[in-house]
């Protein structure tokens, strides 16, 4: 009798929401991956489906069950499938998931993502779902196995949690209190990344500037940032997102002084009106935030500045709306991440009375999204000209392949589309080009292009076993585009 070797189980991990699921998704293909599962070749259905959720839209619920929809007649062919339902949400519903979708095998929550692959198998041998969700972090994320979708680029958590109770954010109540990575975690991890090519990493928190509150330097952040300075081979480190009351002034001398910090800060407003933000508690006030921005631009003049804005918070005046308006047109950000408010349930602000008819939001959303297209556009006009280096990404440019440009970010982050030149670059090299053309949302140069190898492009090159590119993922970072009616899959307005 011939035995045959079943093959080996395949998973997808579908993330939704802000930038700390997609760090964590990337720890749970890792743990996939080490537990033997294989990534779904595209276009097929796993043996096992993994559900990363975010609780912060308003119809977060229904877009999850639409899809444990979707996937119940895979599973009833399929008697391998599993289906497995992590993040926010899970925190949010726990046993209101198998209840609502009884073919669902694991829901875990945002605590104890390392419990995915024996979750999965208990609930493959005891033929029932398994619910496990934990109060408090068992293990922090950053020391589990990893997959990055990224040769080049990587984030980096700091910390998790929050310790803010700002009203519209359910945030802090499914991830909890923050805690804090030491810093030599931290830096050994960015030192493993830079090892293996890694040219650019982003230090991920909810509130990164609030780093050291556990281990009681109010300083450690702006240290950090510095420490990085001084790792070789680390060419770019970004951040997100700060909180504006807890924004020190050590921190904007850590990014003018330190090489490879870059002058670009992304920093939520969520309002200009100091009525609304102590409405929000916010724990700031309009005239702090633009001191912020007045004292980055003293010390970066070149710091390009993005922000995420709320409109039609509950009790939002036209007055309060204005002065969302003044500030955005003294702050002249490169672009705005902006929010129709819609009710999360379980915050504060959910039951708030003076709720603003959604036709009033909208329209007040069109003029918002308006000015800050005319000044991104004026804004990027100012880059016409100049000469620019610009980390080379795959994924980014929708349109590449028909315009037969490249696309990467410049050390801003602005979007640039490239043509190519006699030597195409790969994802992960450095080109530098001169723009000769502005849009509002991204800047173009069809001119020369002089192409830097680099560690990180080798390191691209080696995981497509070949050297022409090809699309993947993009970094994640915060586009440069017109935002949407709602939060959408990259948004989160914890900060």
């Amino acid at each position: 009798m011939t035995v045959t070797q079943e093959s080996p189980r395949t998973y997808e991990v579908r993330t939704y929401g802000c930038q700390m699921n997609v760090h964590d998704s990337e720890r749970l293909s890792g743990l996939l991956e080490d537990a033997g599962y294989v990534a779904a070749a595209e276009g097929d259905t796993a043996d096992v489906v993994v559900f990363n959720t975010c609780a912060v839209r308003e119809n977060a619920d229904n877009r999850l069950y639409g899809n444990l929809g979707h996937l119940r007649p895979a599973k009833v062919s399929n008697p391998r499938m599993q289906i497995a339902v992590g993040g926010c949400l899970a925190q949010k519903d726990q046993g209101e998931i198998v209840r609502k979708a009884p073919w669902v095998d694991v829901v875990f929550g945002t605590h104890n993502i390392g419990a995915l692959p024996v979750l999965l198998e208990r609930a493959r041998i005891q033929g029932e779902a398994q619910v496990e969700l934990k109060e408090s972090l068992e293990v922090f994320p950053s020391t589990l196995p990893t997959k990055r979708e990224s040769a080049y680029a990587a984030w980096v958590a700091i910390s998790v949690g929050c310790n803010n109770t700002c009203t519209f954010c359910i945030v802090p109540s499914l991830r909890g209190k923050e805690k804090d990575r030491r810093p030599g975690d931290v830096l050994a991890e960015v030192q493993t990344l830079v090892d293996q090519g890694v040219l650019e990493v982003t230090l991920l928190g909810q509130n990164v500037n609030t780093y050291g509150v556990e281990f009681g330097d109010r300083l450690a952040f702006g240290k950090l940032l510095r420490a990085c300075g001084g790792i070789d081979g680390l060419e770019r480190v970004r951040f997100t997102s700060p909180h504006p009351a807890a924004f020190t002034d050590d921190v904007i001398a850590a990014m003018a002084e330190t090489p490879n910090v870059m002058h670009q800060l992304h920093m939520p407003l969520q309002s200009g009106s100091s009525r609304l933000l102590k409405a929000m508690r916010r724990s700031y006030r309009a005239e702090r935030y633009l001191g912020i921005i007045e004292r980055v631009r003293a010390a970066m003049p070149d710091a390009a500045i993005s922000t995420d804005i709320i409109v039609g918070f509950p009790g939002e005046t036209e007055e309060d709306f204005q002065a969302t308006l003044d500030v955005v047109r003294e702050s002249r950000f490169a672009n705005a991440f902006t929010f129709q408010y819609s009710i999360r349930p379980g915050t504060p602000a959910a039951t708030m009375d003076d709720q603003i008819p959604k036709e009033v939001v909208q329209e007040r959303y069109e003029r918002l999204v308006a000015l800050q297209e005319e000044i991104s556009w004026a804004e990027n006009r100012k880059q016409v000209g100049r000469t620019l280096e610009v980390l080379v990404a795959e994924g980014e440019g929708r349109k590449d392949d028909a315009t037969r440009r490249l696309s990467g970010r410049a050390a801003d982050n602005r979007l640039v589309h490239f043509a190519v030149g006699d030597h195409t670059p790969r994802p992960g090299d450095m080109v530098t080009v001169e723009v000769t053309y502005a849009a509002p949302h991204h800047l173009v140069a069809d001119g020369p292009v002089s192409v830097r190898r680099t560690r990180a492009g080798d390191a691209w090159e080696a995981r497509q076993g070949a050297p022409a590119p090809a699309k993947g993922v993009s970094l994640g970072m915060p586009t440069i585009g017109r935002p949407p009616a709602v939060p959408a899959a990259g948004a989160c307005s914890a900060s």
